[in-house]
């Protein structure tokens, strides 16, 4: 497969018929950054997060599914959702993208289309990702994405699982939080 460039990706509103991408998103090799697969259940649970953030209009946030522009096949997973960071209201955002498309540059031009989205709400100045230390393919896109590297900090992520992260920044413009 050639390498991707930004207009040859898209990212597509959650829906409910994106269950199936979640699970395939569930694989070992895809969650072993993030405390390791989920169970049946979870995922449901976490797919029906995605399905409301996707229908939510408030500023929230959002999830997508990724797409290249020449398939209707998803590749991946990307949104951004809100959370308080030391005291501070930010977007959060996280990805993946589906074993046999990593490498080809997808995470990257899905994180500054997300970006963009997370922009347009016009509600934080700040985007950030928390990829684990350990995992250099997301350290990698957070650079690439134009995101400033704040440090290391400590993440709980999946809540109970201890882990240590970069904090990466993308500042989205002067807005009020």
């Amino acid at each position: 497969m050639e390498r991707t460039t930004s207009s040859s990706v898209r990212i597509e509103a959650w829906s409910d018929a994106d269950l199936e991408l979640l699970r395939r998103a569930n694989a070992p090799e895809l969650m072993d950054h993030l405390g390791g697969p989920e169970t049946e259940e979870q995922l449901i649970a976490r797919h029906g997060r995605y399905v409301e953030l996707s229908a939510d209009r408030t500023g929230r946030g959002r999830m997508f599914r990724i797409a290249l522009t020449d398939g209707a096949e998803a590749v991946g997973t990307i949104g951004f959702w809100e959370r308080t960071w030391q005291g501070q209201e930010v977007y959060e955002t996280g990805w993946a993208v589906l074993p046999g498309y990593q490498g080809l540059g997808i995470a990257t031009a899905a994180t500054r289309a997300v970006a963009e989205q997370a922009r347009a709400e016009r509600k934080h100045r700040f985007l950030h990702a928390y990829p684990s230390v350990e995992n250099g393919a997301s350290n990698a896109v957070c650079r690439k994405a134009g995101f400033a590297l704040i440090g290391e900090c400590d993440f709980e992520y999946p809540p109970g699982h201890a882990l240590l992260t970069n904090d990466w920044r993308l500042d989205l413009g002067h807005f009020a939080s």
